[in-house]
């Protein structure tokens, strides 16, 4: 890290010391005193100590949460004053970019352009709900005789919302601003190994105007308080980011009380690239795709299927390009590629690869954990592609969650349907033609909730994100997201001039 780097860092330390809870509007200690180390990725150093949610913890913040809503003003807003101050979290976002983009880094060793552009997202996320909700109102329904149907939306209630590791501050504002907009009260739990920026979220809420008890923040583990928080009876909607196995586990949880859930699960994304491809811009689109945020995705593209006519001339294109990818330093701006988020990941990712490798597969490059000048105790790994594959290896079935795409070969457009579609995943995809036709067709075959045509981008606000199968339920970024915030009432009335007597007595 630069001189310049561990000034900043030293600076925001001494004005923070530990990082704290937030309840109910309050900074504070975990009622146990514990805290965790959060490192950095990038160097394997410990950068901020934060402290660690208990049960005890969590239940404060749910009964924050919930007299918040039962008691509290945030709900009767109206809508425009809430719309106001999503803007003005916005706001105060856009005038701590930096910092908020540093810390970014620090928590999860990605690059910087990688943190640049989810730091603005999230700024984004909140301006989007911010107008969203103006216009987010029941309807009114035609029916027979003098009777009048009209619904109203009412927000859910107290919601718990469970962030992953991976997009910190950008899931945690998919999440937050949809939730706030809509009047409910929240628990966040961050993930621990990269809270900090969720709970400077949670300080600039209050800032903005939020009222205290509406945004509440407890680092800590899933299987402490985030179980604690799913089974709670005085929660009323859980949203949850992160792995199919997890995510099951949540919506059993979850059924005791009947919550509402809404699941962003794994993903093993394909992308199809059809021999009438522009191969320069769907090499460019693949490497995004599957090396973006060091492949740390839930919709990498990390299945390629290419069509046999041009297999070996985007091949070759593609591992010439996946060599002179740069990891380094992340705050310089000429690294590609950041750090893999622990030792326990960086296994994992090494195991899928070598397990591919035993099973017949071909390392056209990459394939083994790296060491970077300057970084040699960080956490990294080669980006790494595999050809000669088949669909009963592991690294082709399930989730690596690295810099790791495998490539197969497909004869027509029926095949490519059938292998894209051959996962329990349908979070993700792609589809790189130039024939506008059979990107239509194919599009409407994929079973995924995302599909990309001759683009490598899947999320922009207003955009659904969601999956299909195993991928989970709901969809995020989205005015739809609003709904899922709310309970619609459905009111029925009578204007006719005469009493009724339906049973006529």
């Amino acid at each position: 890290m630069s001189m310049i780097k561990e000034e900043k860092l030293e600076q925001l330390d001494m004005k923070r010391g530990t990082y704290q809870l937030i309840i109910n509007g309050q900074r504070m200690d975990s009622q146990s005193g514990e805290t965790f180390a959060v490192i950095n990725p990038a160097t394997g150093e410990e950068i901020a100590r934060v402290a660690k949610a208990s049960v005890e913890d969590a239940e404060k913040a749910v009964e924050a949460a919930r007299n918040a809503f039962d008691k509290g003003k945030w709900r009767h807003f109206p809508v425009n004053k809430r719309s106001r101050i999503l803007n003005k979290i916005a706001g105060i976002m856009r005038s701590r970019f930096n910092e908020l983009v540093e810390l970014e880094i620090l928590d999860t060793g990605k690059s910087l352009s990688a943190a640049q552009g989810q730091v603005m997202q999230a700024i984004e996320d909140f301006e989007f709900y911010a107008g969203a909700i103006v216009s987010h109102r029941g309807s009114v329904n035609s029916l027979p005789g003098a009777f009048q149907n009209h619904t109203e939306q009412e927000p859910v209630g107290v919601c718990a919302q469970i962030i992953p590791w991976n997009y910190p501050l950008m899931m945690a504002a998919w999440k937050v601003a949809p939730a706030i907009a809509t009047g409910c009260s929240i628990v966040v739990k961050p993930a621990t190994l990269t809270p900090l920026t969720a709970i400077v979220l949670g300080e600039i809420c209050l800032e903005a105007g939020v009222p205290a008890g509406v945004v509440n923040i407890v680092p800590g583990s899933g299987s402490t308080v985030g179980n604690y928080l799913v089974e709670h009876k005085n929660v009323d909607k859980v949203a949850f980011t992160g792995s199919t196995p997890v995510g099951k586990g949540i919506m059993e949880k979850a059924s005791n009380t009947l919550k509402r859930v809404t699941l962003e699960l794994g993903g093993k994304s394909p992308s199809l690239i059809f021999n009438d491809a522009d191969i320069d811009a769907a090499v460019d689109g693949s490497l995004f795709g599957i090396f973006y945020n060091s492949g740390q995705s839930c919709e990498a593209r990390s299945r390629l299927y290419v069509q046999e006519e041009i297999y070996d001339q985007f091949m070759e294109k593609f591992i010439t390009k996946a060599k002179k990818l740069t990891l380094g330093d992340p705050f310089q701006k000429e690294t590609h590629i950041g750090a893999i988020i622990n030792q326990n990941q960086l296994d994992v990712i090494d195991g899928f690869v070598q397990s591919a490798r035993k099973d017949g597969a071909t390392i056209e490059t990459g394939g083994a954990i790296a060491s970077v000048k300057g970084f040699e105790e960080g956490f990294w790994y080669e980006p790494t592609i595999i050809s000669n594959v088949s669909h009963d290896m592991e690294a082709v079935r399930e989730e690596i969650f690295g810099p790791v795409a495998v490539v197969m070969k497909f004869k027509d457009e029926k095949e490519a349907v059938e292998l894209a579609n051959d996962s329990i995943y349908g979070l993700g995809s792609a589809v790189w033609t130039q024939n506008h036709a059979r990107a239509t067709r194919v599009s409407k075959q994929i079973k995924a909730g995302i599909v990309m045509i001759n683009c490598p981008f899947s999320a922009f606000p207003g955009t659904p994100f969601g999956g299909y199968k195993q991928s989970g339920f709901g969809r995020e970024l989205c005015v739809e997201t609003l709904d899922l915030y709310c309970e619609t009432k459905s009111i029925v009335s009578y204007y006719g001039d005469k009493p009724l007597n339906p049973l006529g007595v």
